[in-house]
C-alpha cells in the first residue's frame, strides 16, 4: 500500500514532447515519430508523499473488497431465497450503485492524490483543477455496468411483483 514496495511515480501525459535525443534513443521508422512523456518518481518519499501514494491505491482496494462482499451476499441470498425476490433486487441495486458511485469517487480520489503527488515532484505541473482533470480517466465501463445492474434490478423487481401476483391468484 505504499510504505514498502511503491516508488511514488506519476506520469504527466499532458507534458509531452519530442527531441533529437528521443529519436536517437528509440530509433523510430522513417514514417514514425517518438514522443517523450515524463514520469516523475520520488527518490526518498516523505510522510506526505507516502500518504498520497497510499491514497492513490486505497480507494480501489476498498471498492474491490466492498464489491466482493456485496456480490457474495447477493449470490448467497439468491441461492437461498430465489432470484425473483425484492431482497435480491435490492442487493443487485446496491451493487449497481456501488459500481456507479464507487468507481467514480475512487477515480476522483486517485486523480487528486496523483496530482498532489506530482505537485511535490515537479515544477512544471502544479496542483490545479486542470492537472487532476488531465490525470483522471472516467471509468466508463464500470459506470455502464453499474447502470446495467440498476436496470437489471428493476427487471428483477418487476419479476418479483409478478411472482407475488401469481401466488395470490393461485
Amino acid at each position: 500500500m505504499g510504505w514498502s514496495g511503491s516508488n511514488g511515480c506519476v506520469r504527466a501525459t499532458w507534458l509531452n514532447g519530442s527531441s533529437a535525443d528521443t529519436r536517437a534513443l528509440f530509433s523510430p521508422r522513417p514514417n514514425a515519430q517518438v514522443g517523450a512523456v515524463p514520469e516523475y518518481c520520488a527518490t526518498d518519499m516523505d510522510g506526505y508523499q507516502h500518504t498520497l501514494d497510499i491514497l492513490i491505491k486505497l480507494p480501489w482496494v476498498v471498492l474491490l473488497i466492498g464489491g466482493l462482499l456485496l456480490l457474495n451476499q447477493l449470490l448467497k441470498a439468491a441461492e437461498k431465497e430465489g432470484v425473483y425476490t425484492l431482497r435480491t433486487a435490492a442487493r443487485v441495486s446496491r451493487l449497481g450503485w456501488l459500481l456507479l458511485g464507487g468507481t467514480t469517487l475512487a477515480g476522483l480520489v486517485e486523480a487528486n492524490a496523483k496530482a498532489a503527488l506530482l505537485d511535490t515532484l515537479s515544477r512544471e505541473a502544479p496542483y490545479t483543477v486542470a492537472s487532476w482533470l488531465n490525470i483522471w480517466t472516467p471509468p466508463y465501463l464500470a459506470i455502464l455496468i453499474g447502470l446495467g445492474l440498476l436496470t437489471f434490478s428493476r427487471i428483477i423487481r418487476a419479476g418479483a411483483d409478478m411472482r407475488d401476483d401469481l401466488e395470490g391468484v393461485v
